[in-house]
């Protein structure tokens, strides 16, 4: 583990339904929660330039975002909206599911599109990194599930962002592809629940069946970024106290 602390973000796709309703005034309650940062999603499909704007006022950090650059032309506007936001990391938050990559040439597609989006960012001096969910670890190709084929097929340069508890979903051993990863993997993603099934409720983190210990004891990253796809209590709520649990833990801390 880093002998740094890593701050709190919070991917505001948690909060979509919300945001739609009052943006301002939900990124005002994320920052009243404690949040150091805020990891938002769907550029270049958003006003990057009021979005930036109003967390800068807040003082809340972009650590990184989640982007719509799979397809690869839409490469260069994500670029720009990574500048005016303020971040220095662009995400791939997925491609497709399982069907998606269930196939050698399906696999080694998708890795040229993110290796050659990766090479327009590094041109801009961002970095471009993975999000996983639970397709890249239970769907096999050749004996080998998914994300296996892409430590071999990513540039070195392309890093991931685990998100352990999908890692988990999919059937893997978090704390051995931390292990494994090492510093390649630069923001980790945190959420919590029962872990039995992708559609299954998710709870604060801290309340399920993640073993944090564990898991931040072989964790080297500077940004831990709460998301939670769905709860079935208030989502507003569950975010304030993943943020006062991780923090209360020491295992990251907010912006106070």
């Amino acid at each position: 583990m880093s002998e740094t602390v890593p701050s709190i973000a919070l991917q505001l796709y948690s909060l979509r339904a919300e945001l739609e309703e009052d943006f301002e005034g939900v990124v005002r309650e994320v920052a009243a929660a404690g949040y150091a940062g805020v990891e938002p999603f769907g550029y270049p499909y958003r006003d990057a330039a009021a979005e930036g704007q109003l967390f800068r006022e807040l003082g809340l950090q972009v650590p990184s975002f989640h982007a719509a650059i799979s397809a690869g032309e839409d490469t260069e506007k994500v670029i720009e909206a990574a500048r005016i936001v303020g971040t220095r990391r662009i995400i791939v938050a997925g491609i497709g599911r399982g069907e998606a990559w269930d196939t050698r040439s399906k696999i080694e597609a998708n890795c040229a599109l993110i290796n050659e989006s990766a090479a327009s960012a590094a041109a801009a001096g961002i970095e471009l990194g993975y999000h996983n969910h639970w397709w890249e670890f239970d769907t096999v190709v050749d004996g080998q599930p998914v994300w296996r084929h892409m430590l071999n097929l990513l540039d070195e340069d392309v890093f991931f962002q685990i998100d352990t508890y999908w890692a988990q979903v999919g059937g893997a051993d978090v704390v051995s592809v931390l292990s494994e990863l090492g510093t390649r993997n630069q923001v980790l993603h945190v959420k919590d629940g029962p872990a039995d099934d992708p559609h299954s409720d998710m709870v604060a983190v801290g309340s399920g069946v993640m073993d944090w210990e564990a898991i931040f004891a072989v964790s080297d990253v500077d940004w831990v970024v709460v998301e939670l796809d769905r709860c079935a209590t208030d989502m507003l709520q569950a975010v304030r106290d993943s943020c006062t649990w991780l923090s209360g833990e020491g295992y990251a801390r907010g912006s106070s």
